[in-house]
């Protein structure tokens, strides 16, 4: 990469939700007992790995990047000419995909980590990618400039 991405985003998993979540099954699981050490290692190892995730999104001169770590070790790109359109949207992520990380549904993608807005990427083979953001004005912000240069 000879230059800098024109956006760059970072997402983590840190809803409060979440961890009161699992600190609740392994508070249950010490008060209820008898204590499952397995059960526990389990619940820190899930942890762990969640405290890991992050979704990582560029949008460089070639197309735009995505990374969620630690399941993909290196970006995947998105060029655009693979790009029919883009537009930014509300999206529901229980409803329209399962849930939150990497979902997939009959001819979509998602690649979110929290919250409800994002980037609806329609490829030229009808498939389509939903790239959830923090930032979305910012995002679409960046792509416009990028993308039409």
């Amino acid at each position: 990469m000879d230059q800098e991405p024109a956006y760059r985003e970072m997402q983590r998993f840190r809803q409060r939700w979440l961890w009161i979540l699992l600190g609740g099954i392994a508070l249950l699981m010490l008060v209820l007992g008898p204590i499952s050490w397995l059960g526990l290692v389990i619940i820190g190892v899930v942890a762990a790995f969640l405290y890991s995730l992050r979704l990582e999104t560029e949008v460089r001169a070639d197309g735009i990047y995505l990374k969620m770590w630690p399941i993909h070790r290196s970006y995947r790109r998105i060029s655009w000419s693979e790009i029919a359109r883009y537009e930014s949207g509300t999206y529901r992520p229980l409803r329209d995909f399962g849930g939150w990380g990497i979902r997939w549904a009959p001819g979509k993608i998602a690649y979110n980590v929290r919250g409800d807005q994002g980037v609806w990427l329609e490829r030229a083979n009808g498939h389509s990618v939903l790239v959830g953001s923090q930032h979305v004005e910012e995002f679409v912000t960046a792509i416009d400039e990028v993308y039409k240069n």
